[in-house]
């Protein structure tokens, strides 16, 4: 898998190598760890007439669904992330719902694209990653090569019009140490959900079995370590499943958008 961080002498060319490699279809997996130091963002593609309630929606959840990104409808570009990006080939996987059900989960939209839908990007947690492991943190995820760990909560997201339902949370075991650390280096970076939403006893957000993720991989919380959740930016995928659209065009859970986007340490 290809590689891009701000050490190499052209990060932004190296980035630009990556979504090729993802528009190609040799990058299908998730982008975890991939491209350190950019931002990466999490994709919401919807008819324009849910437009407006969808963005209100973000609005009212900014912890979950923090906006990085809005197109124009009909533009698979968003030129204020990357002057190359193509919403319809650059994620390394996607899924398409209709009428709420998910239906496929192709690596190529282009045939489904209409000149009446809006993308949303919003920020993702992979983003901070980089800056705390740079802390001297530990990522499991990262270190066993797994996508994240994602849970379904019992903790309703703030409703608007047919957009609702449970905040979705992302998981690292940490040990207490790393939990104040992490909070410090989080809480200042609201655009990729900011500070965790909770630690500790994962029955508190209904979470019942940590090793049943309900998106994601399972990933181990050893002796000494707490679990620590932040929101995540599935979260709109089950206020899409309760909306029930005719067509809505998402990121496959852990399958990010690269920008060109530099997120400072």
């Amino acid at each position: 898998m290809s590689e891009a961080s701000l050490d190499h002498p052209d990060p932004q060319s190296v980035v630009k190598r990556i979504r090729r490699d993802i528009r190609s279809g040799r990058i299908s997996s998730h982008t975890a760890g991939l491209a350190p130091g950019f931002l990466q963002g999490n994709l919401v593609i919807l008819p324009r007439r849910y437009a407006d309630d969808f963005h209100s929606y973000c609005l009212h959840n900014p912890k979950s669904c923090p906006l990085i990104g809005i197109s124009t409808p009909g533009d698979p570009s968003l030129p204020g992330l990357g002057a190359d990006i193509d919403l319809r080939t650059d994620l390394p996987r996607y899924r398409v719902w209709r009428n709420g059900v998910l239906a496929e989960e192709p690596t190529d939209i282009t045939a489904l694209w209409r000149d009446d839908l809006v993308a949303f990007v919003i920020g993702c947690s992979f983003t901070f990653d980089t800056v705390l492991r740079s802390a001297g943190l530990k990522l499991r995820h990262l270190e066993m090569g797994r996508n994240v760990a994602m849970y379904r909560t019992s903790v309703p997201t703030v409703p608007v019009g047919p957009f609702r339902g449970p905040l979705v949370v992302s998981m690292r075991p940490m040990t207490a140490p790393d939990i104040i650390r992490a909070i410090e280096i989080t809480s200042t970076r609201q655009d990729v959900h900011g500070s965790p939403v909770h630690f500790g006893s994962p029955e508190t957000l209904g979470i019942g079995d940590l090793q049943n993720p309900d998106y994601g991989d399972p990933v181990p919380v050893e002796a000494g370590e707490y679990p620590v959740f932040w929101a995540c930016g599935v979260t709109p995928q089950a206020a899409l499943a309760e909306a029930k659209p005719e067509l809505c065009i998402t990121h496959a859970p852990g399958c990010m958008l690269i920008t060109d986007r530099i997120h400072h340490n």
